[in-house]
């Protein structure tokens, strides 16, 4: 098996927004790969509503006395002020610079910011999403719904390989994938809820609801347990 090389101690993701009025907005997201955590740039005093009990959804697990401020929240907090005043549908090209290559598409404000959101949430510190951090390290920005299934699946599933490997319980059925995954869409819910009232327009509501819809396709194949619509991506392995 191969193994990484030269390992570096931090991953970095650059964000660039570039408006038609020529102005430019870089977020620069950098991971541990010690843990896949973020690195966190908010500032010191995060903003009242930020509060984990303003905040927690329905179904974390996390306690107001050992966490203050709901993980999520505060690393969404510079990303909710910028794009406040911004209409979901305005025009932006996006380059997303990684250590590998650059991406770059003319898109609106609604799929750069839950792009960007895609990486940020999953590595903020919340146990729900956090169950995602596998698919951190081979971020796909601007991923179709068939390329987020077929990463997920292939990733789950790799995992449970490994947990034969060592001796472990393995879920080739992905019942586990898809409890986590309700887990997820309930998180994403209360979370474009909250911020409704967050925002003067309605970029980065729309943002986590594309997020979700995501959540709900996955959700609904595990569901189904039909995978066939796949075939032909892997009938030379069938």
């Amino acid at each position: 098996m191969i193994i990484e090389e030269n390992r570096p101690e931090t991953i970095v993701i650059d964000y660039k927004f570039i408006f038609d009025d020529g102005t430019e907005k870089i977020f620069s997201i950098n991971i541990d790969t010690a843990n896949y955590d973020l690195i966190r740039t908010f500032r010191d005093v995060p903003q009242d509503w930020t509060k984990l009990e303003k905040f927690q959804c329905p179904n974390c697990p996390l306690n107001f006395e050992e966490y203050e401020f709901c993980p999520v929240a505060i690393n969404l907090q510079d990303i909710l002020e910028f794009f406040s005043d911004v209409p979901s549908y305005e025009k932006v090209n996006l380059a997303v610079t990684t250590r590998e290559r650059t991406y770059m598409k003319d898109t609106s404000i609604q799929q750069g910011i839950s792009s960007i959101l895609g990486i940020i949430m999953v590595t903020s510190g919340c146990p729900v999403i956090g169950k995602l951090k596998p698919m951190v390290r081979f971020h796909l920005p601007f991923a179709s719904i068939e390329e987020t299934e077929i990463k997920v699946f292939s990733l789950y599933l790799l995992a449970q390989l490994v947990n034969a490997q060592l001796g472990k319980e393995q879920d080739w059925e992905m019942k586990k994938l898809n409890e986590i995954y309700k887990e997820i869409r309930e998180v994403n819910v209360n979370i474009a809820q909250k911020i409704v009232d967050l925002e003067k327009l309605d970029a980065t509501t729309n943002a986590v609801i594309v997020l979700n819809n995501f959540a709900d396709s996955v959700t609904l194949s595990l569901e189904e347990k039909d995978l066939t619509p796949l075939i032909p991506f892997l009938k030379e392995f069938l």
